[in-house]
């Protein structure tokens, strides 16, 4: 899924005000031109694949276990809200971990640890998918998710540092549609190859292509030319920056709207399986796993948020996510395949449209402290998915779908709420 993250091009451009405490990062001058990397040369070339192969591989990662979890059911006994702690214990360890690895990065750089991050990340996935035991299974998925923490945490970072400002937006457009696809292919390959090789199998041959993107990556991303590594971790500095951020009106709810977003967006997608294999439908796990090619609408509303916002404006493209978000759950709640996917697509599409436009924000209202302020809204997006996505089984076990529905309905419309806060005239002013 996906994850993805991008960041315009004023996050680097022109110093804007920052919360009233120290910032995350002592201010930089920027780059002279000849620094960046500019659109045009083989080097911009060369770092937008590769973040499009480290989205691929990272999101794969995450969300492989999606179309399979009726077969952890199967396989280890577990309940539905059980099975979901394959997704939910990664993306919650994620969500510490990305924390830790912002401030990591400081001090040994950025193209390091996003390309080890990759490689360990790869590796327990053909150990969860080798474990014999349930337990196992999901202590690799949760070192899985703190490994895996080092790449959102640092990318869209290494890319504001090095890409010049006016081409920025393209080359994080690269990587979120890499990410779009990587978790396309990590969902419906894994339920496909599911059917051919079973589930443990898929997920060892999904671990060696993403062996394959981290070498491929290695190879595509250039040294950083615009960081200086800083001796020692700085815990207490980064407390301080965090907790300075958490106080400032205009990102918490920008915070909040990453939770919800993915809350919802993981939940439908966590048990629109369960629901697909019960009567009426009684489909298989193969075809079930094509329910999630629908993410194709989030690869294409992701490369158009940009231009949505350049054209509407933040405000109406962040709103009108929200109301796509809305109306597909609405669509998911009859009992009709056609509706069903329908809403599913809307929204995927609404979320790939609201989930850039909320994290655009971030960057310009932090300034200095973009770095730390985009790993909080990183922390929200993934604590949402890991506690919604496992709460979201409550309702399914207790209510069915119609409980699912409207219990992500009520989180979309919380979500809308805070995007009208976020986008408020006061608020636009600093974004």
């Amino acid at each position: 899924m996906s994850a993805s993250l991008l960041v315009p091009s004023s996050v680097v451009a022109v110093p804007l005000p920052v919360p009233a405490a120290p910032a995350a990062e002592p201010p930089r001058t920027p780059p002279p031109a000849a620094a960046w990397i500019a659109r045009g040369t083989p080097a911009y070339a060369r770092v937008s694949w590769g973040f499009f192969f480290v989205g691929f591989a990272t999101f794969a990662l995450v969300y492989c276990v999606q179309p399979v979890m009726p077969e952890f059911a199967a396989s280890f006994g577990a309940s539905p809200a059980g099975s979901s702690l394959a997704l939910s214990l990664t993306t919650g360890f994620l969500a510490f971990s990305i924390l830790i690895s912002g401030a990591v990065s400081q001090a040994i750089g950025r193209r390091g640890l996003i390309l080890g991050s990759m490689a360990l990340g790869a590796g327990l996935n053909v150990a969860a998918g080798l474990s014999p035991s349930w337990h196992g299974l999901l202590a690799a998925r949760a070192l899985e998710g703190l490994a895996l923490g080092g790449v959102p945490a640092v990318a869209m970072t290494y890319l504001a540092e090095e890409i010049e400002p006016k081409s920025l937006g393209r080359a994080m457009g690269l990587y979120i549609a890499g990410s779009a696809f990587g978790g396309l292919m990590g969902r419906v390959g894994m339920g496909l190859l599911n059917e051919l090789v079973s589930w443990r199998g898929a997920m060892v041959v999904l671990g060696a292509l993403c062996l394959i993107c981290a070498a491929l990556a290695w190879r595509l991303l250039p040294a950083s030319r615009n960081f200086t590594a800083q001796k020692g971790l700085r815990f207490s500095h980064n407390l301080r920056a965090w907790r300075s951020l958490l106080r400032d009106p205009a990102l918490t709810p920008l915070f909040a709207i990453g939770f919800v977003l993915t809350g919802v967006y993981v939940t439908i997608y966590n048990y629109a399986g369960f629901r697909l294999a019960e009567a009426p439908f009684d489909l298989g796990g193969g075809v079930i796993s094509l329910i999630f090619l629908c993410v194709v609408f989030g690869i294409v509303s992701s490369m158009v948020s940009g231009a949505l916002m350049e054209r509407f404006g933040k405000r109406a493209s962040l709103l009108g996510g929200f109301a796509l978000i809305l109306a597909g759950v609405a669509l998911t709640a009859p009992p009709s395949l056609a509706a069903i996917v329908a809403g599913i697509a809307c929204v995927t599409a609404g979320y790939f449209i609201a989930h850039p436009v909320a994290s655009s924000m971030i960057g310009p209202i932090a300034g200095p402290a973009k770095a730390h302020a985009a790993s909080l809204y990183l922390l929200f997006y993934y604590v949402g998915s890991s506690v919604v996505g496992s709460v979201g089984g409550w309702f399914w076990e207790h209510g069915g779908w119609g409980a699912v529905a409207l219990g992500a309905g009520a989180l979309s419309a919380a979500g809308l709420g805070a995007a009208l806060v976020a986008t408020a005239p006061a608020a636009q002013g600093r974004a």
